[in-house]
C-alpha cells in the first residue's frame, strides 16, 4: 500500500488565528509531502511496500533508521491534521472520553497541564501523545518522529512539537502552541473515534 499525502480536512485559513495559512503549506505541502515520497521509495527498497503504514512502522523500528523516520512521521501527520479542527479544544468533551480522562488521567485540568509539560520538555524534536495501554490512557513524549506503536499503546491524541509545526505562529514560545493546541484546535471527536478502536 503506497503511502499518500492525505488532503487536509479542512481549508488552509480554517485554523488561524492559532496555526496560520503558511504553516499549514509549509507543514502539510512540504515537510509531509518529503515524508510521503522518501517513505515510499525506502519502503520499495526494503521489501515493505505492500505493507499498512501501521506495519512498516512497527517492522522498521530499530533496524531502518531511515524508513522508519519517514514512515512514522506519515503516520504521526495523517493522524495530526485529524486531530485539529476550526473552533476545537477546550474542556467539552464526549462523554466516554470525560469518563477515561476523568479515571485515567486525573481529569481536563491535569491533562492538559500533564500534555503541555510533556510537549515542552520533549527535548529537541518529537512529539506528545496520550494513548491507550493495558486498557488505560497514558501521556507521553517521543523524539522525532518515533510514537506510541512501537511501545505496545494505541495512540489516541498527538501533538508535533517539531519547530516546523510551530516556528512561523510563535516562533520559540513552544508552551504558548501547545496551549492554543489543547484550547482551541484538538479534534475531539477524532480523538474519541481513536479511543474506541484502541479499547
Amino acid at each position: 500500500m503506497a503511502f499518500e499525502l492525505p488532503a487536509l480536512p479542512y481549508d488552509y485559513e480554517a485554523l488561524q488565528p492559532y496555526m496560520s495559512k503558511e504553516t499549514l503549506e509549509y507543514h502539510h505541502d512540504k515537510h509531509h509531502k518529503a515524508y510521503v515520497d522518501n517513505g515510499n521509495k525506502l519502503a520499495a527498497e526494503a521489501g515493505m511496500g505492500d505493507l499498512s503504514v501501521e506495519e512498516v512502522v512497527k517492522q522498521s523500528f530499530g533496524k531502518n533508521a531511515g524508513l522508519f523516520n519517514n514512515a512514522a512521521q506519515h503516520y504521526n501527520h495523517i493522524h495530526f491534521w485529524k486531530w485539529m479542527k476550526k473552533g476545537g479544544g477546550g474542556n467539552k468533551l464526549p462523554g466516554a472520553l470525560q469518563k477515561a480522562f476523568d479515571s485515567d488521567l486525573g481529569g481536563y485540568d491535569k491533562f492538559k497541564a500533564d500534555f503541555v509539560a510533556a510537549g515542552t520538555t520533549q527535548f529537541g524534536s518529537g512529539w506528545a501523545w496520550v494513548s491507550v495501554k493495558d486498557g488505560k490512557l497514558a501521556i507521553s513524549k517521543t523524539p522525532n518522529g518515533e510514537n506510541p506503536l512501537v511501545h505496545g499503546a494505541s495512540p489516541i491524541l498527538g501533538v508535533d512539537v517539531w519547530e516546523h509545526s510551530y516556528y512561523i505562529d510563535y516562533r520559540n514560545a513552544r508552551p504558548k502552541y501547545l496551549e492554543a493546541f489543547v484550547d482551541s484546535l484538538i479534534n475531539w471527536d477524532h480523538v474519541l473515534e481513536l479511543y474506541e478502536k484502541a479499547k
